[in-house]
C-alpha cells in the first residue's frame, strides 16, 4: 500500500495544498459516502425521500399557481412538467448549498484534530444533493413519458446547467461556509435565503411573464434565473422560454464568485481551529 507523509511546517501547506487536496481524494469519498448514510440511516423509505419531496411540492405547486392563481405555463408545454424542472435543478441547488454552508461547523471534530485540506469538506458536502438530484430527474422522465413529451437536441447542454448549478452552490455556499464557522447566526439565516430564494426564481413561473418588464434586467442579475431557465430549456426544447442574455450573466456572476469564495476560504480556513 502506497503512502506519504505529511510535513507541517510554515508556509508548506501554502505550496503543496492542491497536491494534497488530490493526495486525500481518499478522504473526500469518504466523507462523501458518510454524508450519505447517515442522511438515510434509520429511514423506512431512505432515498424515496428524493423522490416524495419533488412530487408532493409540484403537485401543491400546480394546485395553488395554475389552478388558483392561474399562472400560464410556455405555450406547448404541461404545466406540471415546467414546474418539476424548475424544483429539480433549485432543490439541487438549494441543498448542496445548505450542506457546503454547514460543511466546517459540520465536521468541527476533523477540523480541531487532523490536518487535510479543509476544502475537502464542502466539496463532499455536494454527494448529498447530487443524489436526490437523480432521483428527482429520474421524476422528470417518468413524467414526461406520462405526458408523452420527448426531449429534443437541446438534451446536449443539460450537463452545462448541472455543472453551472454545482458551482454556483459551490461558490455562495463557500463564502457563507467561511463566516459560519465565525457567526454561527449564519445558521439561522441560510434557510431564510433558501426560502426568499425560492419566490424570487422562476420555478412556479415562467420567465416569459417578465421578459417585457422595464426591471427584467434587475431580474436576470439572479444567476438562477438563467440556470433554471437553461435547465428547463434543455429537458423541454424551444418550447421552455430562454433568454441567452441570461446566461451569460449567470456564467459571469458565478465565475467572479467562486474566484472570489475560493481566495476567502484559503485566505480565513487556517483561523477555523481558533474560532470553533
Amino acid at each position: 500500500m502506497k503512502t506519504h507523509e505529511v510535513i507541517i511546517q510554515p508556509g508548506r501547506s501554502e505550496r503543496h495544498y492542491w497536491r494534497d487536496l488530490w493526495r486525500n481524494r481518499e478522504l473526500l469519498y469518504i466523507l462523501s459516502m458518510r454524508d450519505i448514510s447517515v442522511r438515510y440511516k434509520q429511514t423506512a423509505l431512505g432515498t424515496a425521500w428524493g423522490l416524495i419531496r419533488p412530487l408532493i411540492t409540484m403537485m401543491i405547486m400546480v394546485v395553488v399557481f395554475s389552478k388558483i392563481a392561474k399562472l400560464p405555463s410556455d405555450p406547448g408545454v404541461p404545466y406540471p412538467l415546467m414546474v418539476l424542472g424548475g424544483i429539480t435543478v433549485w432543490t439541487f441547488f438549494a441543498t448542496a448549498f445548505t450542506q457546503i454552508s454547514n460543511s466546517v461547523t459540520m465536521n468541527s471534530n476533523l477540523v480541531t484534530k487532523v490536518y487535510f485540506p479543509r476544502l475537502i469538506m464542502p466539496i463532499s458536502a455536494i454527494a448529498i444533493s447530487f443524489v436526490d438530484f437523480l432521483v428527482s430527474l429520474g421524476l422528470f422522465v417518468l413524467l414526461a413519458i406520462w405526458y408523452q413529451f420527448m426531449p429534443s437536441w437541446h438534451l446536449f447542454f443539460l450537463p452545462f446547467f448541472i455543472l453551472l448549478a454545482v458551482l454556483a452552490a459551490f461558490a455562495f455556499g463557500l463564502f457563507f461556509a467561511v463566516i459560519n464557522v465565525r457567526f454561527r447566526d449564519v445558521g439561522q439565516l441560510i434557510p431564510f435565503l433558501v426560502q426568499v430564494g425560492f419566490y424570487a426564481c422562476p420555478i412556479a413561473y415562467t420567465s416569459r411573464v417578465v421578459a417585457d418588464k422595464s426591471w427584467y434586467s434587475i431580474y436576470t442579475l439572479n444567476p438562477l434565473v438563467g440556470i433554471i431557465d437553461g435547465f428547463r430549456w434543455s429537458l423541454l426544447g424551444g418550447k421552455a422560454y430562454f433568454n441567452p442574455n441570461s446566461l451569460i450573466t449567470a456564467v459571469l456572476i458565478v465565475v467572479i464568485s467562486l474566484g472570489l469564495s475560493l481566495y476567502f476560504f484559503r485566505k480565513r480556513e487556517n483561523t477555523f481551529v481558533d474560532d470553533i
